[in-house]
């Protein structure tokens, strides 16, 4: 069955989870336009730099209300992770998921993308039109989620140009996205011609410390860690800790269960314990989740950017 690593996250609607997010919104509008353009992002003098950090409210208000951040998350890897320059080339982030007739958007990997995520971005898309390009507002709201969830700052780049049908899709997810019950081998056979090697790997395994398996989209069932909407290091702390038993999805595909919390792991998770070149980092961002923030946002980076050339730091 072909899932991806960042296929089954997805969200719960419910209340805002984050309270001072609303106090920070309140300063940062009392804030002039000229004051918010020398030290937004960092400091970095922007182009329309008022109009990225009402974008930047609007989608962590989105977040906060829906609790939708970790299907940002699985919107823009989806996007960004087809790229490929193995026994398959080509591929990047333009948004060929917006088009339902065929490619991209009729991928069972991305089943609840094209629909649930991007008509949840709809009306700021629509609001915004533009001013950003869909694939770059995927990439965006995913590193908004991210943040608003507990996680790093993560930069966003923009510059990447939209898919104009579903004809600029890739032809298949077979060879270009992981899964997600299979072992390391299949593990590098489609992460290393994306430019990542075994750390970045793991890296991104770690997004799975947010989100939830559903059985009409993956064919799984079950959330990773005990607080699926709490971006940390989480996923290593509990895959180390607990004993899981092998079982079966409702769908009847395998995944390994711990009984007293309902967690899950994947076939692909664990295979993460089965070799020191991986299981040396699952120790490390365990214990370290300062180091497992510094490099997933390299090789997450990566991953939004892979296959695009000429991005800009100006929105």
């Amino acid at each position: 069955m072909q899932l991806t690593m960042l296929l089954a996250l997805s969200y719960d609607v419910g209340p805002a989870n984050n309270a001072r997010t609303s106090v920070a919104r309140t300063v940062s509008r009392a804030i002039s336009p000229v004051a918010v353009e020398s030290w937004f992002d960092g400091g970095m003098r922007l182009n329309g730099a008022d109009t990225l950090t009402e974008l930047k409210e609007d989608l962590a208000e989105l977040m906060n209300s829906k609790n939708c951040g970790p299907i940002m998350i699985r919107l823009s890897w989806h996007d960004a992770g087809v790229y490929s320059t193995g026994k398959l080339t080509g591929g990047c982030p333009n948004a060929a998921m917006r088009f339902a007739d065929g490619g991209e958007g009729a991928f069972g990997a991305n089943a609840g993308l094209p629909d649930v995520a991007v008509g949840l971005l709809a009306p700021i898309a629509e609001k915004y039109a533009g001013k950003i390009s869909n694939a770059d507002l995927w990439a965006l709201a995913a590193n908004v989620g991210i943040e608003e969830m507990g996680g790093p700052s993560i930069p966003t780049r923009f510059g990447r140009t939209d898919a104009a049908s579903s004809a600029e899709s890739v032809e298949s997810e077979q060879g270009r996205l992981p899964d997600g019950d299979k072992g390391l081998d299949h593990l590098r056979e489609i992460f290393y011609p994306k430019g990542f090697d075994d750390k970045a790997i793991v890296a991104l395994s770690g997004a799975h410390t947010v989100g939830s398996c559903h059985a009409d989209r993956s064919g799984f069932d079950g959330k990773w860690t005990e607080d699926e909407l709490r971006f940390d290091n989480s996923y290593f702390i509990e895959m180390l800790k607990k004993e899981y038993v092998l079982g079966e999805a409702s769908p009847g595909n395998p995944q390994y269960e711990h009984a007293k919390s309902g967690t899950i792991m994947l076939i692909s998770d664990l295979a993460l314990l089965e070799d020191d070149a991986y299981k040396t980092h699952v120790e490390r961002y365990a214990a370290d989740e300062a180091a497992y923030f510094a490099d997933f946002t390299a090789a997450w980076v990566q991953l939004q950017e892979n296959g695009v050339a000429g991005l800009r730091d100006r929105l």
